[in-house]
């Protein structure tokens, strides 16, 4: 019955929010309150929640000050030197875009945390998308399954639990999974060439200033043939700006792109005609040019070149600290945050503004959290979790003892995604390695098999960051979801073929 239930509550979330009838905060506190009741246990909700905000609130905490620390890192210009570089390698072609999105989202991945690499990527990529009118969930899909591939370095969490729960040394497990790791790294960057192609058929193709725009009929995304028209006129731009000769947009106003010269993007600029590009299905309702989204701009009021430095080495000892574990990770970003707005903002005002300005997201990232902390505590306190990873252990047929790793790897992706990293390697993994032990295959297989659904897990409901990565984005939940999961499913079953072809699973 509860496994049934288990199963049934995750289905409607999951249906509500890709349908849009509920938001992610209602449907993850109703839906579990609901299914608590049906479960018989409803006197036991209050308790199921404290227990899950309990367990969530350092995680609350550290999405909190991470936000504001990076934040506040972009705010000074410590990034720019790498944004500059993807948007100069960009030049406003949406397969570049799209490519550099996925390149952006795995050097910054390196980190090991999920909330700054989608702070980063979107904070440079978003104005560029607006401008050019591409998808904003490609981008969001693009980035998750990027950071996903790279969740699984040994600070980054997932790696760190497996070894922790088989009580193995995290290197063994990490290192040989490394050739299986960048051949799925590189899928996604495949996969980023395919659809930034896909993108500059459907927005038309770009030109540099001056040069002449392909006439050849495109295919758009729907199958219809649009004529590509020369760019009609070229735009006062500064030198290094780009024009977008957009399909069937000869005479359309406000084309001019971002620098191409490496300046970091701007505010995006207001629409100026009905004609002006608009992001193709998936994107946020109302996510227009005039959104008031800040960008990278190169002349904004809060950097602070004399200080860059201290910046960047003040984030080079928080990563370092970090990995070393010298301190919970809550409690070093709180540390960061205060030392590095009381040195770049002395002054009380210029504080307050910018506590200010990253509020929405902390807001909105904090709300979500508490209100997976509903979810996750009644999926764990009424036994649902449970009894659905023993009657998914119970299914294997007895024939695939020896293939375990691969039982393993197949079963980490839906696992993976239905519930935590932390019930899935501390009360999953343990039971599957007992299971493969007794047909002789080493615990070390296993563990490697449950890293592959990373580049699916960072996409689920009950992974904070990827709130913060479509709140900033302006993309519905639900349209991520619809889009993304097919493709990072695709890049994890990538990932176990390679590990298998490689003899590493």
């Amino acid at each position: 019955m509860l496994t049934f239930l288990g199963f049934a509550m995750i289905a409607t979330f999951l249906v509500l929010i890709m349908m849009k009838k509920m938001s992610p905060i209602a449907a993850l506190v109703l839906i579990p309150a609901l299914f608590c009741v049906f479960a018989g246990k409803g006197a036991h909700l209050g308790d199921y929640v404290i227990e899950g905000v309990g367990k969530l609130a350092p995680t609350a905490a550290m999405l909190m000050f991470a936000i504001v620390y990076f934040g506040l890192m972009i705010d000074v210009g410590l990034f720019d030197p790498i944004v500059r570089g993807i948007l100069r390698f960009c030049k406003a072609d949406p397969m570049r875009v799209v490519v550099g999105t996925a390149v952006l989202a795995a050097i910054v991945s390196l980190d090991g945390d999920g909330s700054t690499t989608f702070m980063i990527t979107v904070s440079a990529m978003y104005p560029l998308y607006k401008r050019l009118g591409l998808s904003l969930v490609v981008m969001t899909g693009v980035a998750a399954t990027a950071n996903g591939v790279m969740n699984t370095l040994p600070w980054g969490g997932p790696t760190a639990r497996a070894a922790t729960a088989l009580k193995l040394d995290a290197a063994d497990i990490f290192v040989p999974m490394i050739p299986a790791l960048a051949v799925g790294l590189l899928f996604v960057f495949a996969l980023a060439y395919v659809l930034g192609l896909r993108e500059r058929r459907r927005v038309g193709v770009l030109a540099l200033p001056g040069q002449k725009a392909p006439q050849e009929a495109e295919v758009a995304e729907g199958g219809e043939e649009v004529e590509q028209a020369e760019v009609a006129e070229v735009a006062e731009v500064a030198e290094g700006d780009l024009v977008a000769a957009s399909a069937g947009s000869a005479g359309r106003s406000g084309s001019a792109g971002p620098a191409a010269s490496g300046a970091s993007v701007g505010q995006t600029p207001p629409a100026t005609s009905a004609s002006t590009p608009t992001s193709a299905p998936g994107s946020a309702a109302g996510a227009a040019p005039e959104d008031g989204f800040q960008g990278l701009d190169p002349d904004r009021a809060t950097l602070r070149p004399r200080l860059y430095w201290f910046n960047a080495g003040l984030t080079v000892a928080l990563l370092a600290a970090m990995i070393t574990e010298l301190l919970p990770i809550p409690v070093l970003f709180l540390l960061g945050a205060a030392l590095a707005l009381t040195v770049n903002f002395p002054h009380m005002p210029d504080q307050k503004a910018r506590l200010a300005a990253h509020a929405d997201n902390v807001l909105n990232v904090a709300g979500m959290v508490f209100a997976a902390a509903v979810f996750t505590g009644v999926l764990t306190g009424t036994g649902m979790v449970k009894h659905m990873a023993d009657w998914l252990v119970g299914a294997i047929p007895e024939g695939m003892g020896p293939h375990m790793a691969l039982v393993t790897g197949l079963l980490s992706l839906p696992l993976t995604y239905f519930m935590s990293n932390d019930g899935f390697y501390f009360g999953v993994l343990p039971v599957l390695a007992e299971a493969g032990a007794a047909h002789g295959v080493s615990p070390l297989e296993i563990a490697r098999a449950s890293l592959v659904g990373q580049a699916l897990h960072m996409s689920s409901p009950l992974v904070p960051a990827v709130y913060v990565l479509v709140g900033m984005a302006r993309v519905e939940f639900g349209d991520h979801t619809r889009f993304t999961v097919k493709w990072a499913a695709l890049t994890s079953l990538v990932v176990l073929a390679a590990g298998m072809l490689f003899g590493i699973i």
